[in-house]
């Protein structure tokens, strides 16, 4: 399957930035759309967290003091990615039913174009996260360019998940409201807006619940984010965790990918 994808790398660049087009074709600011909702969900927390509720600062375990803003903006970009991809990737086929049923078309290659499709947004939140950075009077690092590892580690992550998520969708249509809720209860199991750090220094989150919580493979990512931006601090520092993620991902990417191939002959007499 990794064969067919590089093989056919020009099709999912072809049909990636087609799908992003889509999406909003007919409206009048188009593509626009696809940035403005992001931003305003977190100006919206913004406001409730840092001015309403007065969160204040954020510290972090590398004892640094970030303005709210940006230690949520940090650690909800790669979330942004992560639930679009799902929620879009669970539903592929059913939206591409169209190709599925052509016999001399690679259908291996449609969760990649999802996953690939929302890296556009993603880009651009991380830029904007970056200008954040700097306007707060943040200076140049060269921990900044590991936001690229931990995109394409959070990528490798997504299309494991979305090919075994596709695949069962197509037999098991309630699979996509079953993403959702895992998404919903997601976005709180993880560190986004709540200081998992702070709240373990402190206590206040027994030693046996933190590691709990760190098995969730979205913490290694919204916190390497963090600490891509705010902590520089290097993914090699933490060497257990970054072990953990990778087998996992390889785990989930190989039975996503086994489960995809084994129930793809169906697929097109389903549909």
């Amino acid at each position: 399957m990794i064969k067919d994808i590089i093989a056919n790398k020009k099709l999912i660049a072809k049909l990636a930035r087609n799908d992003f087009k889509q999406k909003f074709a007919g409206s009048t600011l188009g593509v626009i759309w696809a940035f403005v909702q992001p931003v305003v969900t977190v100006l919206v927390y913004w406001i409730v967290f840092d001015k309403a509720l007065n969160a204040g600062t954020q510290g972090t375990k590398a004892g640094i003091e970030a303005p709210f803003v940006l230690w949520l903006s940090a650690g909800i970009v790669p979330w942004f990615y992560f639930s679009e991809v799902l929620s879009a990737g669970t539903i592929v086929l059913l939206e591409y039913n169209y190709l599925v049923k052509k016999v001399v078309f690679p259908i291996n290659v449609l969760p990649i174009v999802k996953a690939v499709s929302s890296l556009f947004v993603h880009g651009f939140f991380v830029l904007f996260t970056l200008l954040v950075y700097f306007l707060y009077g943040y200076g140049f690092s060269p921990y900044i360019f590991q936001v690229i590892y931990y995109s394409v580690a959070m990528l490798a992550l997504a299309i494991g998940i979305i090919y075994l998520a596709s695949a069962l969708c197509v037999f098991f249509r309630d699979m996509a409201q079953l993403v959702n809720i895992f998404l919903q209860v997601g976005v709180w199991a993880t560190p986004i807006m709540w200081n998992f750090d702070g709240m373990r220094a402190d206590g206040r989150i027994p030693n046996w619940l933190a590691y709990i919580l760190e098995l969730n493979p979205m913490y290694y990512i919204t916190s390497g984010y963090r600490d891509s931006i705010i902590n520089h601090i290097g993914f090699w520092t933490r060497p257990v965790l970054t072990a953990y993620f990778w087998a996992l991902a390889l785990v989930v990417f190989a039975l996503g990918t086994h489960v995809f191939k084994k129930l793809q002959s169906q697929f097109a007499d389903v549909l």
